[in-house]
């Protein structure tokens, strides 16, 4: 069996010859966007449309009163998210919306939506496929489940196919490496990939359905791929190893 330290020179000279270098972040020209500042488009500008709707304005005054009283900006992100999830990104129309509920300065909106790469300030396909390829999930060949991807739907990292029904990324650590290769697409990890795998679950969301997120190697969550090593009896009752006399 080829040692760990034989495989992570092989994925590397590999991700050298395909022209990824370890040391560069993965551009999100199709999602997030690579750039920190705004430029003004025709489909992203102050007067872009946007405001919550009347039930989203109800899910705003519980968020808000999770915080306590004077601290309305401290909700900044889950509004955010729920900004985005009504209108499927964030356009700076949005962001100032956000501002203004919340009585906070546009520029602390600007500040917390820049930095976190969930808030997607382009356009976004219906399902936004993020995969991971950092170091785990490159040495379980993550290399291949971007290849099947961008073949079975014809577009590279940071484009959105024609019909704007997928959106493809490539991502940082998602925190699920012992269950790598994964993605992320929308809400929903997949993981324990195969390429047959990914092209399964691209055919499922085409025809409308939502795949059983998780593994898909027959593992119920992270646990040892040949079965339990540990915790594998019952748990004892209360008082159990303790003294009599106690």
């Amino acid at each position: 069996m080829m040692s760990l330290h034989a495989r992570l020179v092989r994925s590397v000279c590999a991700a050298v010859r395909n022209g990824r270098y370890l040391h560069n972040s993965p551009l999100r020209s199709g999602a997030g966007g690579a750039l920190f500042v705004h430029r003004d488009t025709p489909d992203n500008n102050p007067e872009t449309p946007f405001d919550f709707t009347s039930e989203n304005y109800k899910r705003i005054e519980a968020i808000v009163g999770d915080y306590p009283e004077g601290h309305k900006a401290a909700a900044v992100i889950p509004v955010l998210d729920l900004a985005q999830r009504q209108n499927g990104w964030l356009p700076i129309s949005a962001m100032n919306k956000v501002a203004e509920v919340l009585q906070m300065p546009p520029m602390r909106v600007y500040e917390v939506a820049t930095f976190y790469t969930m808030f997607n300030r382009q356009p976004v396909g219906k399902y936004h496929i993020q995969i991971c390829t950092t170091t785990p999930c490159m040495l379980r060949d993550s290399d291949s489940i971007l290849e099947a991807i961008q073949k079975k739907l014809g577009i590279k990292v940071g484009e959105t196919t024609p019909d704007k029904m997928f959106t493809l990324v490539e991502v940082e650590c998602l925190g699920a490496c012992v269950n790598a290769p994964m993605v992320q697409i929308n809400d929903n990890y997949y993981e324990d990939l195969l390429p047959s795998d990914i092209e399964n679950i691209i055919d499922d969301l085409k025809a409308g359905k939502v795949p059983e997120p998780g593994p898909r190697n027959g593992r119920f969550s992270c646990e040892p791929s040949g079965g339990l090593t540990s915790l594998i009896e019952p748990p004892k009752g209360p008082g159990f190893g303790v003294r009599a006399d106690l």
